[in-house]
């Protein structure tokens, strides 16, 4: 079996546990292809996630349901069937590690403790669907056709699309980003809150630079920390951070870092070092001077929402397109190979990445980019649908064409990772307490300890 290098990624009990097969006998089939055989009859459908948000458009949006456990675990379906939601935070590896040591299990688990389905991101989406690695289910095996979801986006089909030509994950939204604003603040500092004059105030960078000094002057923050622009500098670059077993530095991520440092210093940004943290959430209150973000369809719902219910920022919001085109994640569902529930995961799937109406809700309930191009497309188009948070705009309308642009192409397993310590290491750097040279170095280690794989090739630096 040619394995890729990066296959080398799934922790060491995974690829003992799966490569080497139940009796250790090293031959050279992939994982699952005899013994987690799919199949139906289970009681229990297993489903890995790293939060809550899945499980909560599941709970309110697949017809099947039938009741909610009181501790929110399980999910009861109305043939009796127990959804039981395994919960592991997405940060520092930790749901990739708890998901490979149960994949490694797979084969020999009792039947109500397989994996039917997991979810998985596009910073590693490419290691779990490795035709040779053969974790995920490709989707024709479930009776899923082209047909069944020809209305989808290309690229989340074509992402987790294998060198064999299987579709092994499914996707219910699309992750265009775009700049979300505080109409309050625009209005206060430029005179109005109108979207079409806004985008034209931020529609390149030397544009946004020219309204951050206007933000700076009226005592505002043009945007929250760092992390906020990673995503646009990470997107744009010419190459995937790994060639071979050499980690990569794209110049496009060292443009960030030269952006960032000079933000920092002249208090441009807020200089919040990160997201998902209590000072980030604050500076979308309702007391924050922070104007924008940098996020796509689902972070209105994720991000916003929750920081500005029932407060007087609750419909202070606005969108246009950010000045460099960029995405944020998705989310796709895999059928784990060995589920003992293959027609329920077939429909939970198709009904949950497919079906018009629970897209449509989506996008209406939830501030998503469904994965529906002409469901979009038409939506964009409509004068009646908006939500509250942004005041009543309708923000599929300024993500449509640029959700048919998205590329995938420069997206490799190794992304959550270097992300992660790309930003970490120079945390430091950023707060003045280590020079570039220092910042460059504690990368080079960080990643070696992360990925010991990649450590003979060590690291290139742009020019």
């Amino acid at each position: 079996m040619k394995k890729r290098v990066w296959s080398l990624v799934l922790a060491a009990v995974l690829v003992l546990g799966l490569f080497t097969g139940c009796g250790g006998s090293g031959n050279d089939n992939a994982a699952g292809s005899g013994d987690a055989e799919a199949g139906d009859g289970g009681k229990v459908l297993n489903i890995y996630v790293w939060n809550q948000e899945f499980q909560e458009k599941f709970n309110a949006n697949y017809p099947e349901v039938g009741k909610l456990s009181n501790d929110k675990s399980v999910t009861y379906l109305k043939d009796g069937t127990e959804v039981h939601w395994i919960v592991n935070p997405n940060q520092d590896g930790v749901y990739q590690q708890k998901l490979d040591e149960a994949l490694a299990k797979q084969a020999s688990a009792p039947a109500d403790e397989k994996i039917d389905i997991f979810l998985v991101e596009a910073d590693y989406a490419l290691k779990y669907i490795d035709p040779d690695v053969n974790v995920a289910l490709p989707i024709s095996q479930l009776g899923i056709t082209a047909a069944d979801i020809s209305n989808q986006y290309k690229y989340t089909q074509e992402a987790v699309t294998t060198a064999d030509g299987e579709i092994r994950a499914l996707s219910y939204q699309a992750t265009p980003g775009m700049l979300v604003y505080r109409r309050s603040i625009a209005k206060a500092v430029l005179g109005t809150d109108d979207p079409e004059t806004v985008a034209a105030a931020v529609a390149d960078w030397d544009k946004f630079y020219e309204t951050a000094g206007q933000m700076k002057a009226a005592g505002c923050f043009m945007y929250s920390g760092r992390a906020d622009t990673y995503r646009v500098y990470a997107n744009n670059v010419s190459a995937p951070w790994v060639d071979g077993n050499t980690v990569v530095v794209d110049p496009s991520m060292m443009n960030w870092v030269d952006r960032s440092m000079q933000d920092t210093q002249e208090k441009i940004n807020h200089n919040v070092p990160g997201q998902w943290i209590d000072e980030w959430n604050k500076d979308m209150g309702p007391d924050s001077k922070v104007f924008c973000f940098f996020l796509p369809a689902w972070g209105l719902d994720v991000c916003i929402a929750p920081n500005v219910k029932d407060t007087s920022a609750a419909q202070d919001w606005a969108v246009c397109p950010s000045p460099q085109g960029f995405y944020w994640g998705g989310t796709w569902l895999i059928a784990a190979n060995g589920t003992d529930n293959a027609a329920q995961v077939k429909d939970i799937m198709l009904k949950m990445t497919a079906d018009r109406e629970i897209l449509r809700s989506l996008a209406v309930n939830n501030g998503e980019m469904s994965n529906d191009q002409p469901l979009m497309e038409e939506l964009a188009q409509s004068p009646d649908f908006g939500i509250d948070l942004l005041g009543g705009q309708n923000y599929i309308g300024v993500l449509s064409d640029a959700a048919a642009s998205i590329s995938l192409a420069n997206v490799s397993p190794y992304d959550q990772g270097c992300t992660e310590e790309f930003q970490n290491t120079f945390g430091d750097y950023f707060n003045g307490k280590i020079d570039l040279e220092k910042a460059k170095a504690n990368f080079e280690k960080a990643i070696g300890e992360r990925y010991p794989e990649l450590k003979s090739g060590g690291v290139r630096w742009p020019e």
